[in-house]
């Protein structure tokens, strides 16, 4: 029997096909973005792993009931969850990224094959990962291929797709590369998500109260202005990036819909204020599609950096959705077929 299912009642499998919390392990969980939408889609996490020491504190204020391992996922292991149905994360986006210099295998924070490693130790039913879009430029058409090839060898079914968050109620583009992967009894069943038939809010519609906080005058003009979703959030990495919202044309998307791009503000804007305001940490979290709860730790650069890596929630509650309910349907036809 799984370790989990010893320590805890509820992850033990039932035998009658009925819906049960599937379980699931994140890698390079960052802020949680993409742990919280899965949790929201009904997945309970087993296992979360994540270097940056910021981000760890961030998952221990917001969920201290996680199994938080802070580290180098080169030194972990996923041997002792065997049985969980998810493996999902983020692996680092640099090697792909067109910011940089795209080396992808040659970049020695490609963790793709340790994510590779770890669906052997400890076989999922399904994996979920998220890149950037650059992923899909035909630079890496090969890199993809291989990563889908390693896959089949180990009985699954992978397929990449590019979703864009607005299409899911995020106030921003955001367009994100996807990879899931399915044992072959459960793939058939797996449908990706559709775009939400509603528009999502522009920046002055999810951002009005909290520019408002402090009484800014000038907050229903600006909110006029700020008429259109915003430009991806930029998060840089530790080698390069700071707390602002991105390079040159960045900045200048911004300031289109009344934004100032050139870093962020540790409070709203004053009573008085006049000008373009910058975002604080919390407005950043609200346009990435967290929920007002959720809490960043460290000083702001960490913080920004936390959430502009961040994997929208929203997002990834719409594909653990999609994923849990070809579990569902896979595990229903194998009960008949018995």
């Amino acid at each position: 029997m799984p370790l989990w299912q010893t320590k805890n009642k509820k992850f033990t499998r039932n035998r009658i096909g009925e819906n049960v919390a599937f379980t699931s392990i994140e890698i390079c969980a960052g802020a949680g973005g993409q742990a919280l939408g899965l949790e929201q889609a009904g997945f309970e996490h087993v296992s979360l792993v994540e270097l940056d020491a910021a981000a760890c504190q961030t998952l221990r204020i917001n969920r201290n009931h996680w199994h938080i391992t802070e580290g180098d996922l080169h030194y972990y292991s996923a041997e002792k969850w065997k049985g969980v149905e998810l493996l999902a994360g983020g692996v680092p986006c640099p090697p792909f990224s067109k910011a940089g210099k795209q080396l992808g295998s040659k970049d020695e924070r490609d963790l793709f094959p340790e994510a590779i490693r770890l669906v052997s130790e400890c076989k999922p039913q399904a994996v979920m990962l998220e890149n950037v879009r650059g992923l899909l430029d035909s630079v890496f058409d090969e890199y993809r291929t291989n990563i889908i090839s390693d896959l089949k060898k180990l009985g699954y079914t992978a397929e990449w797709r590019l979703l864009n968050a607005s299409d899911f109620g995020v106030p921003q583009l955001r367009p994100r590369v996807v990879f899931v992967a399915l044992k072959k009894n459960a793939a058939e069943y797996f449908n990706w998500p559709s775009a939400q038939t509603l528009p999502p809010p522009t920046v002055g519609e999810a951002l009005y109260d909290l520019m408002a906080e402090n009484g800014w005058i000038g907050v229903r003009q600006w909110r006029e202005r700020a008429c259109d979703i915003a430009p991806t959030l930029v998060g840089g990495s530790k080698k390069h990036g700071g707390p602002d919202l991105g390079p040159t044309r960045a900045k200048k998307a911004w300031a289109s819909i009344g934004v100032d791009g050139m870093g962020i503000a540790d409070t709203a804007p004053a009573k008085d204020f006049v000008g373009m305001p910058r975002l604080t940490v919390r407005m950043a979290a609200r346009i990435q599609g967290f929920p007002d709860h959720w809490q960043i730790s460290g000083k702001k650069t960490a913080a920004y950096r936390q959430i502009g890596n961040a994997f929208p929630p929203p997002v990834a509650r719409a594909v653990g959705v999609q994923i849990q309910a070809a579990l569902n349907a896979a595990a229903k036809t194998k009960l008949k077929r018995a």
